[in-house]
């Protein structure tokens, strides 16, 4: 293990030790590393960190900057004990930091997910991805939630997730509707049937009996959008898993709107539910569609009494 690399290792563990998981960061870094030791170096210097930064020359620049920032904390770590490491200056490469336009699925969208997942080769491929859609879809947990459930954390007796560890460091239950209740444990016995010895006890497993992998779930996701016909609205809004979580939230804010529901007062309901750490986290959805904004103003108008 070279002398930067063991750097790494001391740095990942210290700041996983105060709670923070890393696992991107982590992977970027050690990508860092490989690219410094291919280039016989033994430090960090500025030069490098912006070669490795931009090596995708097509990738956006909010990305590039995203990399060398990750780069720029365990700089700084390093320099703290041996300032021969050179830390990038921030702003180095700027990017505003911009959010994705979230692609809101309608019913039709999801029921024609569902429906390119039974297009899938093998069985049991068909079963995980049609019942890992539609979870996402009706209860907002992160894919990466999802992806992390163990057998254990699914009870299906009490109609209950049990969601661990989350982004923020929290762990949550996430209570089901019967019908979900009905899809989890009919994927459950699919699941035991065509593969009953799996090599761990994760919910929703791969064709092998291991835990789905994102990256692997990210290409085929991609495959299912274009079997179901679904297209990017404009360069920053394409459909991606993450919003089926958008998708829930809007259609929940909807409904308590449209019902006349003090929205204001539920909203830390939602959070909760959501895993947001503050309301505000969960407010950000209101800009997320402008029948939400519109029903916001009119609701806002009639409490102060103004006319518009």
């Amino acid at each position: 293990m070279s002398k930067l690399r063991h750097a790494l290792a001391d740095y990942l563990a210290l700041r996983r030790s105060l709670g923070y998981k890393l696992e991107r960061d982590g992977r970027l870094l050690a990508d860092f590393v490989s690219h410094l030791e291919t280039a016989g170096a033994d430090r960090i210097t500025i030069g490098a960190t912006l070669s490795w930064a931009t090596q995708s020359s097509d990738a956006d620049p909010s990305w590039w900057a995203n990399r060398l920032s990750v780069v720029r904390v365990f700089a700084r770590h390093l320099h703290a004990i041996d300032p021969v490491h050179e830390v990038p200056p921030a702003g180095l490469l700027p990017a505003g930091n911009r959010r994705a336009t979230p692609y809101l699925y309608d019913n039709t969208d999801i029921v024609a997910l569902m429906a390119a997942a039974r297009s899938l080769r093998s069985t049991l491929r068909v079963a995980t991805f049609e019942t890992l859609v539609g979870l996402l879809a009706v209860t907002g947990v992160r894919i990466g939630e999802a992806l992390r459930l163990d057998r254990s954390d699914v009870d299906l007796s009490e109609g209950m997730l049990q969601v661990r560890d989350t982004k923020f460091g929290k762990s949550r239950e996430v209570p089901l509707h019967a019908s979900t209740v009905e899809a989890l444990a009919a994927y459950s016995r699919r699941r035991d049937q065509l593969c009953p010895r799996p090599v761990d006890l994760a919910f929703f497993v791969s064709t092998a009996g291991k835990r789905l992998l994102y990256c692997n779930v990210h290409v085929t996701w991609l495959r299912l959008v274009r079997r179901a016909g679904l297209e990017a609205r404009s360069a920053s809004c394409r459909p991606r898993p993450h919003d089926l979580r958008h998708s829930f939230a809007v259609r929940t804010l909807l409904g308590w709107y449209q019902d006349g529901v003090d929205v204001q007062a539920r909203m830390s309901t939602l959070s909760t539910y959501l895993g947001h750490v503050r309301p505000a986290h969960t407010y950000w959805y209101l800009s997320a569609a402008p029948e939400l904004l519109n029903l916001a103003a009119a609701r806002l108008d009639t409490e102060s009494g103004e006319l518009i």
